[in-house]
């Protein structure tokens, strides 16, 4: 193809690069070497291998070579100089060097097969492509699908895809990846399975109409159009269209090629159970499949593609005896090739077919046919004469041919069917409104053999060409008209005459047609008639050798055509008497094939015909119409395409033309032969023309002067107008205004123009950088000139130095030496002075030592001579009066013997006198009738604190409790603290002495290596060594804890995904619940609702506390038995229960024998009320069970007993005295009604109630008295415990009106402070505002106050009536006798702490019914506004719904505290997936979502913190302890609150994403906040005018507000950082992605720009205290791409430097990166394939060459850690606004 080319620009005569035509590579580089003048016959030109060439200038100069900025441009059209050799170089270039497979060339879009999967196709790329321009990114094929969606979408047209190119070129995968970016950005409007429906197709249609040839393992051999519907911008069905089936394949196909892929995935599938009936075996046992002598196909798996074709299948609704009925069918076709058919006789006019031929007979058993019915009609044909019907024997040949024609006609029957299925299974149910068609066509066929096949495709090829040329041609024009452009319009190659030649009248399908309609009608007729008719056409010529051909001028080429085979193949005949015998089959399906046909006359005719020869004469109606009804194949393929045409021509075209790059289906292997061809053939060049003819080079005012600033001048640059200033710089530069034109928005160049600017810009920066080279040499040699002038100088001085010192150094040595000398002789003569002055010294003191020893044993001897003396004469004394004293004593025993007999005779005497008895006791009684009357007068005075006593007491025990359990959780702790602090100095000592005996084993090693003598390492040694060891030899133990801890995280963080995955699917299986729940509610149209109720609170409340008090709970007396067991003391009903046996029946039973021994025992004594403290020790007896033992030896056990009693008895007067002086100044009044239970003290002798009164002659008088002295003991108790308790309680009145008062005093205080503050701002602006806040805060308090005053009064009634009932109660047991009326009196007090305490403090709860719970959860959930409660806890509702879950913890009712978190967790999920409407107006869902996860979170913390595990208490403070829940476990409520928050969080960061997404890349990739580094980016890109939508400022201020929100709702650090790290993930991710996406991106301005953006998220990530949250981690792959970008890539070292900088980068995006990488010119060279070889076999080598994924999955989720947080915050200080509308809520 010719191209009209400028002349050589002036700037490039000598040293200019020209494309020269070459027999092998098509074009090749040449540098010419000469200047050119015009009128010179040879131009010379030096080749690249340095070879000279005189190419000789015939008729044009050779085409110019482009710049190598633009060389490897995303657009073709973009280059400046438009030819066929630049387009071929650039498409190499980007195919080998960029593995780049896809290149925009105007409105088409090239496809290079590259034969290998390359990882640009995953459901990351398709969202990375969604919602785009087609300039924003690289060109790729979901770039065009994209256009095409969006121009769906925003004008309502309908679009198509058309894809062509050769077999093998892609097309089929073209068509399944734009089908798949469809579905997947569309989506499914109504039915669900419809993506996977559409998705299915393609295998099926892939198994009936692909095969393998010799250039495609998986070639289509039809054409086929699938029109994808879309509603609301939802896909919503399809249809498939197929065009020309190969049917010839069926029954023939060539060397090395395959038949259809469904035979083959049958015959491999034959050993299943559902096909062994079908006699199916291997394919070379088939005529069918085994021609072509390859049954295999390397590339295909057929037992798993059946698989997947019977999957679709199921998919698109085709039941399973569908699908076996038509793999009967299609292994009958196989089988009826097996049919044997024999002839008669030589001359061949007869054949038949044997009966036993076991093919046939498979096939009529699958068929359903008869067998003797195939076999007379496979032999004869019937011939219909006017009168009569014969039958006509055919030859072997002809039956043959009948034979193959039925299996082609069954084939294309089965193929139309299994269309039609799956158009039913995808059709639409309620329509569609816009639809974008996929047309997936073969390209222009251009074989050595060529024949109808070829001629259709070529036919159709010049249709789409033609609807092509008119496309881009009105495009162009467009173009220029937009932009107010002059612009002659040129002519453009019009395939119209070939068309006509064609289609035309007498054209050569209508010359066809005419022959097929022949009875005698031959292909050598036909071609004659063609030679006759159309010799004289332009585009039609008779081939030089005498054969049946003819040659037709394409657009792409001649392409010369067989005529053998084009008549017979046109008809398409059928046997007629084989179908009928087919339509009569029992197959159900076989007949369904043949009906829809429409037929059916003809069928039944056949039917009727039995015999070689009907004697009758038909009607004219039975004759056989179908032969002149029935269109021919051409026809039918015109009609068709003429459809095809209008359709395509109401819709907006996108062209995808497929490149097959080379025959032997190698990866990345370019022949530059073969896809010229292509290119040809495919219409890129006639693009290339039709823009090469105008203005191919356009460029927007902003890119032009961000590109050629350099060029323009100063004075220039003053102008404000963009446009101005490029017409000014234009005229200067460009002096022909017919090189370039400046429209509205544009300015267009000729071709040729860029390449000059370009070399001008490049003179331009040339010059600069050499004049910056020399000020930078200058400045280099000067400093180099100052540092040598510095350095000698300072050599001087040191050397001069060095010799002062030498001369300084010898002086030095000589006064030293003399100084020396002097000092030894001095030494010398003093070292012999002294040894004869020590030798002297030691003689005189071993002298005088001796004669000292001598003196000192000589008075040694003196002393002890008399120590003797003085002993032996003190021994004679002691014995003589010791005799003396033995004897007196001896007779004083004598005497006092006899005395105490006589006195103990008389003792014994008055002993056994009752006289004596009773005087002894006469003052006892007398005592204890003393004692009654003061118990009588105290009573009174003692009872009214006697309800109080009991719950102070049980708030004593528990918190004793909780003390205990705190200190031995300390203890505890403690213990285990000391147990790792042991284990941990045990493990460095072994650690340590592991180290050194392995550093002992290495010395050892080394010296016995050299010899070297033995010697132990010293302390010094060891310590030396020791930080060598910590370096070079690390310990196995501490490589083996770092494995385990990785490991353990690693697992931790799984199992933490599995969860939060789980949770996910959770989430979604319960969004599906609930649109189907919507659903059947939308269908019924009625809701049932819930009234609340409207009784009052209090009553229920008085009447349930009053069946309470009816019915006592056995459970909280074991509970309170439990919590007073601590301080010694029991139950009173425990003991009750014990005396009430006993004492009532009136048995004399000893109190070891019914009340044990031990502490049991012990504890029923003395704990006659809950919660009394125990007795102190000087009153504390021994335990009942040891008194007899103890009472028998020692004194008399009544009088123990009475001095016992006595002593108690001063001890209560004393302590009555002080109470009553206590009472007297405590003015507090005692309700009468609180002194009833105990009345019965007045009304009973304490002697009577304890069973001193009885009758001495009932039992005996010992058991008798000491029973009396037992319960009188008892009785002393009770009152002594009773008093103590008396005082503490009036103790804590008094400090209570202390505090009292205090706060008073505080309270006064802070008025006379607030008014001096009044006072003070009198006449501010902000005194009302204050004055009024003061009035509301004190209505709030008033309005509380009264509410409590009417809740007192409430709960004083109910206590009255309480009370009462507990006297009736007693009355009525009064007959019962004494005890029991103790033991009821004792069972009221325990009862009484569960009436709320009004005096004490708050329970902290809620009390509410279960009919209110709608209400809580509409007023705390559904219409919560924190607006509306400024002031109150971010997590107030939590708090709320955990104090009414507290409230059905303290009632036993776990149905209604399950209840309730159930409707709160449904509650939250509806309104965090719905917002307010006005907070999706405001872009507040995000706060929403923030707000529930954090009430969610804190709900989730106070159900553990307030549980019964002991593990989350170590926080809690006294108070807190004292909320703990009680009954109810919250275990499964957590887990379903935890699932919730992982939900919640999940939501929180989809939401995030939402607003982040659309501003991540204009924020880091196309914003500038370095100014000027945009002109270095090479121009040809299509590039985006506007200014970025976001910059970097406006991401880090939404970043910012993202975590000021989380702050505001209180949510834990921990998660805001994580939630924080995932956001950056998504940034660094979603940046990565598009850097790996798109080409102009990869450059070194672009990695400056991208690395000071990721320093302003450092910067904001440490000025907010993040460092420390992970994300920083999440932005190294981001990091060390934008130093990818900006290091050296020349060398090996630079390769190596590489590897090691990218140690987080795949290898995949280290290679992709490095191919996209775009030089500066002239200041960068390109990357050398061998250096991107070199740096990806040391990645794989270094990391391994496993698979890895190209793109980021920005969807992946890190798992989520919800932490355990402790809420300082008190549950009775907890403040509810009034506004939350809550007052039917009690509080407690």
């Amino acid at each position: 193809m010719a191209f009209c080319r400028d002349p050589l620009p002036p700037v490039s005569l000598q040293g200019a690069r020209v494309w020269i035509p070459d027999c092998v590579e098509v074009w090749r580089v040449a540098e010419v070497t000469r200047g050119y003048k015009e009128g010179d016959a040879v131009l010379h030109l030096r080749l690249e291998d340095g070879s000279a060439l005189a190419y000789p200038i015939e008729s044009q100069l050779p085409p110019l070579c482009n710049p190598d900025c633009l060389s490897g441009a995303d657009d073709l059209v973009a280059l400046s100089y438009l030819h066929e050799p630049a387009v071929l170089h650039s498409l190499r270039r980007r195919f080998l060097e960029a593995n780049a497979i896809y290149t925009y060339c105007g409105v088409i879009l090239v496809a290079i097969n590259p034969y290998k999967p390359l990882p640009i196709y995953e459901e990351e790329v398709i969202y990375a492509y969604s919602g785009h321009e087609i300039g924003d990114m690289d060109p790729h094929i979901f770039a065009l699908a994209e256009e095409a969606y969006k121009q769906m979408v925003r004008f309502g047209k309908n679009q198509s895809l058309i894809i062509s190119g050769e077999s093998g070129a892609g097309k089929t995968a073209s068509a399944k990846y734009a089908m798949r970016y469809f579905t997947t950005v569309g989506g499914c409007l109504c039915d669900s399975s419809m993506e996977e429906k559409v998705l299915a197709s393609s295998p099926l249609m892939e198994a009936f109409g692909n095969a393998r040839t010799t250039r495609n393992d998986n070639s289509s051999r039809f054409g086929k159009y699938i029109e994808i519907c879309f509603s609301q911008a939802r896909v919503t069905g399809a249809t498939i269209k197929t065009y020309l089936l190969e049917k010839s394949r069926v029954t023939f196909h060539a060397k090395a090629e395959r038949n259809y892929h469904i035979f083959y995935q049958l015959c491999a599938s034959a050993t299943l159970p559902e096909l062994q009936g079908l006699g199916l075996r291997g394919a070379e046992f088939f005529h069918y499949t085994c021609q072509g002598q390859c049954t295999a196909a390397q590339s295909t798996n057929d037992v798993a593609d059946l698989d997947s074709t019977r999957h679709a299948f199921s998919l698109l609704g085709v039941p399973e005896a569908n699908q076996l009925e038509l793999f009967s069918i299609l292994a009958a076709i196989l089988h009826l090739g097996n049919i044997v058919v024999r002839g008669r006789d030589r001359r061949g006019d007869g054949c038949f077919v044997e009966p036993a031929d076991k093919a046939l007979g498979l096939f009529c058993t699958l068929l359903g046919v008869e067998a003797s019915q195939v076999m007379r009609w496979l032999c004869h044909r019937k011939l219909v004469t006017a009168g009569e019907t014969y039958l006509k024997p055919l030859s072997r040949q002809q039956a043959l041919d009948s034979r193959d024609a039925l299996a082609k006609h069954m084939y294309g029957q089965v193929f139309r069917w299994m269309v039609s299925r799956v158009n039913r299974a995808l059709r639409s149910p309620e329509g569609h409104r816009t639809s974008i068609g996929i047309l997936d066509i073969y390209g222009f066929e251009m074989f050595e053999l060529n024949s109808f096949e070829q001629f259709c495709i070529n036919y159709a090829n010049e249709k789409l060409q033609q609807l092509f040329n008119l496309h881009v041609f009105k495009l162009e024009q467009e173009e220029y008209v937009t932009e107010e452009i002059p612009w002659v319009f040129v002519d453009f190659c019009d395939n119209q005459p070939c068309i006509e030649l064609i289609e035309g009248r007498l054209g050569i399908l209508d010359l066809l047609n005419e022959e097929c309609k022949m009875p005698q009608g031959s292909d050598g007729s036909w071609a004659q008639k063609l030679y006759q008719t159309h010799l004289s056409s332009s585009h039609f010529q008779k081939p030089k050798r005498p054969t049946d051909a003819f040659v037709v001028c394409h657009f792409a080429g001649k392409v010369e055509y067989q005529c053998d085979g084009f008549v017979e193949k046109n008809r398409d005949a059928v046997p007629e008497d084989l179908v009928g015998l087919l339509r009569a089959s029992k197959s159900a399906l076989l007949a369904e094939l043949f009906l829809e046909e429409g037929d059916g006359p003809m069928s039944l005719q056949s039917r009727r015909s039995s015999g070689p020869r009907m004697a009758g004469r038909p009607s004219r109606r039975s004759l056989p119409s179908s032969q002149k009804s029935k269109k021919s194949i051409s026809s039918q393929f015109k009609a068709s395409l003429n459809r095809l045409m209008e359709m395509l021509g109401s819709t907006t075209p996108h062209y995808i033309r497929c490149i097959k790059p080379n025959d032997g289906k190698q990866p990345f292997v370019f022949d530059s032969r073969r896809a010229v061809e292509q290119l040809r053939a495919c219409g890129v060049l006639e693009t290339i023309r039709i823009s090469a003819s105008g203005y191919p080079s356009r460029w927007t005012y902003q890119e032009f002067l961000e590109r050629y600033r350099a060029l323009v001048s100063r004075e220039e640059l003053m102008g404000t107008d963009e446009k101005q200033i490029c017409s000014l710089a234009l005229e200067r530069l460009l002096q022909d205004p017919s090189k370039y034109q400046c429209g509205k928005s544009k300015v267009f160049f000729r071709a040729g123009q860029v390449a000059y600017l370009e070399e001008l810009r490049y003179r331009r920066l040339r010059s600069a950088c050499i004049l910056l080279q020399r000020h930078l040499r200058g400045w280099l040699a000067r400093r180099r000139f100052r540092r040598a002038r510095v350095a000698a100088v300072c050599l001087q001085r040191h050397v001069r130095g060095m010799m002062a010192r030498r001369f300084t150094r010898m002086l030095r040595r000589t006064r030293a030496a003399v100084t020396l000398q002097k000092t030894l002789r001095m030494v010398l003569a003093r070292r012999s002075y002294l040894r004869v002055r020590r030798a002297v010294i030691t003689i005189q003191a071993f002298a005088r030592g001796m004669f000292a020893r001598r003196l000192y044993q000589q008075m040694v001897w003196h002393q002890k001579a008399v120590v003797i003396q003085a002993a032996v004469r003190g021994w004679l004394a002691r014995t003589r009066y010791t005799r003396l004293r033995r004897t007196v004593i001896y007779l004083q025993c004598c005497y006092r013997r006899v005395r105490a007999c006589r006195e103990l005779r008389r003792l014994r005497v008055e002993a056994r006198s009752v006289e004596h008895y009773k005087q002894l006791h006469k003052g006892m009684e007398i005592k204890v009738i003393q004692l009654q009357c003061r118990l009588d007068e105290q009573a009174q005075e003692k009872q009214r604190l006697a309800e109080q006593l009991s719950g102070l007491n049980t708030a004593h025990a528990e918190e004793v409790q909780r003390l205990r359990a705190e200190m031995q959780q300390l203890r505890e702790d403690a213990a285990r603290d000391a147990q790792v602090q042991q284990l941990q100095e045990r493990l460095a000592e072994l650690e340590k002495h592991s180290v050194k005996n392995c550093l002992g084993q290495e010395v050892e090693e080394l010296r016995q290596a050299r010899c070297v003598p033995e010697c132990p390492l010293t302390e010094g040694s060891w310590l030396c060594l020791s930080p060598l060891l910590a370096v070079s030899i690390p310990t196995e133990q501490h490589q083996r804890a770092a494995r385990e801890s990785q490991g353990l995280l690693q697992e931790l963080e799984e199992e933490r995904a599995r969860y939060q995955s789980l949770v996910q699917e959770y989430a979604r299986l319960e969004q599906g619940y609930e649109n189907l729940r919507d659903e059947v509610a939308f269908h019924r149209q009625s809701t049932l609702r819930r009234s609340p109720s409207s009784e009052s609170f209090l009553g229920s409340e008085s009447s349930y506390l009053s069946s309470m008090s009816t019915a006592p709970s056995r459970d909280g007396s074991d509970q309170q038995a439990e919590a007073s067991g601590d301080t010694g003391g029991d139950s009173v009903v425990g003991v009750t229960s014990g005396l009430s046996l006993p004492l009532a029946m009136g048995t004399a039973v000893p109190w070891g024998s019914w009340l044990g021994p031990g502490p049991i025992a012990k504890g029923c004594l003395w704990g006659l009320e809950e919660g009394w403290e125990p007795v102190p020790e000087g009153l504390q007896p021994q335990p009942i069970g040891e008194a007899p033992l103890k009472s028998s030896v020692g004194q008399d056990p009544f009088e123990k007993a009475y001095l016992l009693l006595l002593g108690q008895f001063n001890a209560v007067n004393e302590e009555l005295a002080r109470t009553r002086e206590e009472l007297r100044r405590s003015k507090a009044p005692v309700e009468l009604e609180e002194r009833k239970p105990l009345d019965f003290f007045k009304r009973t002798n304490i002697a009577e109630m304890l069973g001193l009164g009885r009758s001495p002659g009932k039992v005996v008088v010992d058991d008798d008295l000491k029973h009396a002295y037992d319960a009188v003991q008892v009785a002393n108790r009770l009152l002594a415990s009773q008093l103590r308790e008396e005082k503490q309680q009036h103790e804590e009145e008094v400090e209570g009106l202390h505090l009292d008062i205090c706060s008073l005093k505080q309270l006064s205080q802070q008025q006379a402070a607030l008014i001096q503050d009044l006072q003070r701002h009198q006449g501010q602006e902000g005194l009302q505002h204050h004055v009024l806040r003061l009035k509301e805060e004190n209505w709030e308090l008033a309005q509380k106050l009264e509410k409590q005053e009417r809740t007192t009064l409430k709960l004083q009634k109910q206590l009255r009536a309480y009370a009462k009932q507990i006297q009736e109660f007693t009355v009525k047991r009064e007959a019962t006798g004494p005890v029991q009326k103790l033991a009821a009196s004792a069972v009221v007090v325990s009862q009484s702490p569960v009436i709320p305490s009004l005096a004490g403090l708050s329970q902290a709860m809620l009390a509410w019914r279960m009919e209110d719970e709608g209400r809580i959860i509409k007023a705390v959930i559904t219409d919560y506004k924190p607006q509306s409660s400024p002031g109150a806890l971010p997590d107030l509702p939590a708090y709320i719904l955990f104090l009414c879950f507290r409230h059905a913890d303290r009632c036993c009712d776990e149905p209604r505290a399950r209840s309730l978190l159930d409707a709160a967790i449904n509650a939250i999920k509806r309104v965090a997936k719905v917002p307010d409407l006005e907070a999706w107006k405001h872009g507040d869902d995000f706060d929403v979502v923030a707000l529930w996860l954090a009430n969610t979170c804190r709900l989730l913390n106070c159900l553990r913190q307030y549980s019964q595990d002991e593990t989350y208490w170590e926080g809690n403070t006294v108070r807190q302890n004292e909320h703990r829940l009680q009954n109810v476990d919250p275990q499964s409520s957590c887990c379903s609150l935890g699932a919730l928050a992982v939900q919640l969080y999940q939501q929180l960061i989809r939401t995030a994403e939402k607003r982040l997404k659309p501003m991540i890349v204009a924020a880091m990739l196309e914003s500038e906040p370095i100014q000027g580094l945009s002109s270095s980016c090479p121009p040809g890109h299509r590039r985006s005018s506007a200014a970025p939508a976001h910059t970097l400022p406006e991401l880090l201020q939404q970043l910012g507000s993202f975590r000021a929100v989380l702050d505001l709702h209180g949510l834990a650090p921990s998660v805001g950082h994580q939630v924080l790290r995932q956001l950056f993930f998504l940034i660094s991710g979603t940046t990565l992605n598009y850097l790996l996406l798109r080409k102009d991106t990869c450059s070194w301005s672009c990695g400056i720009q991208l690395r000071y953006n990721i320093s302003q998220l450092e910067q904001w990530l440490r000025a907010e205290g993040l460092q420390q949250s992970g994300a920083c981690e999440v932005l190294e792959p981001l990091v060390q791409a934008a130093q990818l970008l900006q290091v050296k890539k020349v060398t090996e070292e630079d390769a190596g430097a590489l590897c090691s900088l990218c140690t987080v980068l795949s290898t995949q995006q280290v290679v992709k990166i490095l191919r996209a990488y775009t030089p500066a010119v002239g200041l960068e060279e390109r990357i050398s394939p061998s250096f991107i070889s070199s740096v990806e076999k040391k990645l794989q080598d270094q990391y391994g060459g496993g698979p890895s994924q190209l793109l980021v999955d920005t969807s992946h989720l890190f798992p989520v850690h919800l932490p355990f947080t402790t809420s300082p915050l008190h549950l009775d200080e907890l403040r509810i606004p009034d506004a939350l509308n809550l007052a039917f809520l009690v509080r407690l």
